[in-house]
């Protein structure tokens, strides 16, 4: 009897599909494929002395939707960010001021602010899980507590970009030995 190849690849390729579908049943490969919205172990932002909680100036203001130049307490924010294209309320919830607002409207707490940065900066959101981009401390093998920064550690939320910096200067070359004979 000849041994039929076509109908051996056949076999091999259903074999293989339902071993795929077993482990997708499992949840192997589901776990692998991780949900973006996973737990960060961040320290609280850096937030200016006196201006956090915002509920506390904020709670009996009326939510002005209006783009404006601020005044009075926040004349120091200019806002350097897709500014032709952005607005606080972009971000900030109107009416829970203490919660960061994502494009679907779902409220964050400021310590998750990385998912409404990675809705923008998905590249670098992905380098910052990896750790490829930001600062992560501690251990990064599965053994100890790791901690991430927030975005806001490193970059201005308002103005991102980080101011030009001047190089310091090449390191000096070693002296060579020139009695060495």
């Amino acid at each position: 009897m000849l041994w039929d190849i076509g109908s051996s690849r056949r076999m091999v390729h259903r074999f293989a599909l339902i071993i795929v579908l077993l482990l997708l049943m499992e949840g192997v490969l589901s776990a692998a494929a991780k949900d973006t919205r996973e737990e960060f172990p961040v320290p609280p932002p850096p937030f200016s002395e006196g201006m956090f909680p915002c509920s506390s100036c904020h709670a009996s203001m009326e939510v002005n939707t209006k783009k404006r130049e601020l005044k009075d307490a926040h004349a120091e924010i200019r806002l350097h960010h897709a500014e032709t294209m952005r607005w606080c309320l972009d971000c900030h919830d109107g009416n829970k001021r203490d919660k960061l607002r994502l494009y679907n409207g779902e409220l964050i707490d400021f310590t998750k602010s990385y998912l409404l940065c990675g809705e923008c900066h998905g590249n670098i959101f992905r380098d910052w899980r990896a750790g490829i981009h930001g600062k992560r401390q501690g251990y990064f093998y599965g053994s100890g507590k790791r901690t991430y920064l927030l975005c806001v550690h490193c970059h201005d939320s308002h103005i991102p970009k980080f101011k030009p910096m001047k190089p310091e200067p090449p390191p000096h070359k070693p002296k060579e030995a020139k009695d060495a004979k």
